[in-house]
């Protein structure tokens, strides 16, 4: 086991290093109030953020951890490489591994970022094209509300090699699980309608724009009784924001980064791959020294590169456990009060959430005035900017295409964030700034592009 102020063991089987003792662990006091905002305090204090759902936020505590991790490198990299390294890797993972529930921390690897994780597992799909085990035309289906750079990477890993991707059309506003339970199997139907097989079901935990829990168990279940050959659960907003149970949720792989709820800086991701024969081809598409040692291993060193996001994990597991109830505590705090800010919000608006609010995590979409005329894309990046320049509040929008024949409908949502560092104060500034758009009688249109 390493640890950033140099003591360490070596200790290792199999090119890996003895995992920490996990019944050792330090009892530490409540945090206070005021320590939650010493931790925060390099955050610009003239932003109202209510934005954690982009980039997260890292506390000063891991901060701390993280540069001396950095300076243990720079000082003496050669011992850091060849003593470090590897243990401190693995006390990372060991700590993912019992966060999520698996069975073994050889299925937990630490990468960038869920994108990563995603071109780990769409590559292998490439492959199968490639070497004749899939038939061109064979299927990956995800959902329509999949992250950008997801979709991209079904483009690049799996359109290019042959496959079909079929995406599901999810509502919104969305008022229950059933309606996406019932799309789901709709598109799964389509998939298979030429006899071509399901080779791969992509799944949000939590989607990001517009911002739903979907009901990933549920769904999971369903791929297992169509005959889907694999599913990959992408849960960028997961650990740290719902609850992770790989076990439970049942899918051959899952990710989540764990920079944006789960205080690391960034850029560190898990991927937890399910032991079994079939997945043992799984590489990193960064190709160094380990190839071939197994994806975790080869994710441990992918060249000369700042690992210190990816070493920080035990001192982000210090920090949550320094809150009541932990990241359990975390996670239902911040849902209880952003449903509540999202009421306020809504009502004094005269508008609506976007889903019910058992459907909704540590995010929450609200309803923006109808007369603001958000008439699309550019209207939403627009409207934020001015938020941000002229009422420094730093909010996502979302554009909803409306339905013909809906009257005065509402096309603008905005998706607000609560993290342990946000204050009620935060949420009347994002009310105030939009309740005097409207009485100034604004539009999006009258901002230039």
């Amino acid at each position: 086991m390493a640890s950033p102020d140099g003591k360490h063991c070596r200790s290792q089987t199999n090119g890996e290093a003895k995992p920490p003792d996990s019944k050792k662990q330090k009892i530490t006091e409540l945090i206070t109030d005021d320590e939650i905002m010493s931790e925060f305090s390099h955050h610009d204090a003239s932003v109202a953020r209510i934005n954690n759902g982009s980039f997260g936020a890292c506390p000063q505590s891991v901060i701390s951890a993280q540069q001396r991790w950095q300076l243990r490198f720079l000082r003496q990299p050669d011992s850091f490489y060849f003593n470090d390294l590897k243990p401190g890797i693995l006390e990372s993972r060991e700590a993912i591994r019992s966060l999520i529930s698996a069975d073994d921390v050889s299925e937990v690897s630490i990468v960038d970022n869920a994108t990563t994780a995603a071109a780990i597992v769409l590559q292998q799909m490439t492959w199968a094209f490639a070497e004749g085990r899939f038939e061109k035309g064979d299927v990956a289906v995800m959902l329509h509300y999949a992250y950008g750079a997801v979709k991209k990477s079904m483009e690049a890993y799996v359109t290019r090699a042959g496959g079909r991707v079929f995406e599901v059309q999810l509502p919104f506003p969305v008022s229950s699980n059933e309606e996406i339970i019932t799309e789901f199997k709709l598109a799964l139907e389509r998939g298979k309608v030429k006899g071509q097989r399901i080779r791969l079901a992509v799944i949000d935990h939590v989607t990001s724009m517009p911002s739903v829990v979907i009901p990933v168990k549920e769904l999971v279940k369903i791929c297992r009784e169509e005959g889907v050959d694999q599913v990959f659960v992408d849960a960028a907003h997961g650990i740290g924001c719902v609850d992770v149970d790989v076990k439970e949720i049942g899918a051959d792989f899952y990710t989540s980064n764990l920079h944006k709820w789960f205080f690391c800086p960034p850029s560190a991701a898990f991927l937890y791959c399910r032991k079994s024969a079939k997945f043992s081809d799984l590489h990193h598409p960064v190709v160094s020294h380990e190839y071939g040692n197994g994806l975790a291993i080869e994710s441990t060193w992918i060249g000369t590169r700042d690992y210190s996001s990816q070493l920080v994990v035990p001192s982000a597991v210090e920090f949550v456990n320094r809150f009541k109830g932990g990241i359990e505590g975390i996670k239902k705090r911040n849902h209880e009060v952003v449903v509540r800010m999202g009421e306020m919000l809504a009502e004094s608006w005269g508008t609506s959430l976007g889903c019910p609010p058992d459907m909704c995590s540590s995010m929450i979409m609200v309803g923006l005035p109808s007369c603001l005329r958000i008439t699309c894309e550019r209207d939403t990046l627009k409207l934020r900017a001015h938020l941000r320049e002229c009422y420094r509040v730093e909010v996502p929008i979302y554009y909803r295409s409306p339905k013909e024949g809906e009257i005065d409908p509402i096309t603008g949502y905005a998706r607000i964030s609560h993290q342990v560092y946000n204050k009620l104060e935060d949420y009347e500034r994002f009310r105030d700034a939009i309740n005097k758009l409207v009485s100034d009688k604004f539009t999006c249109p009258s901002l230039s592009a």
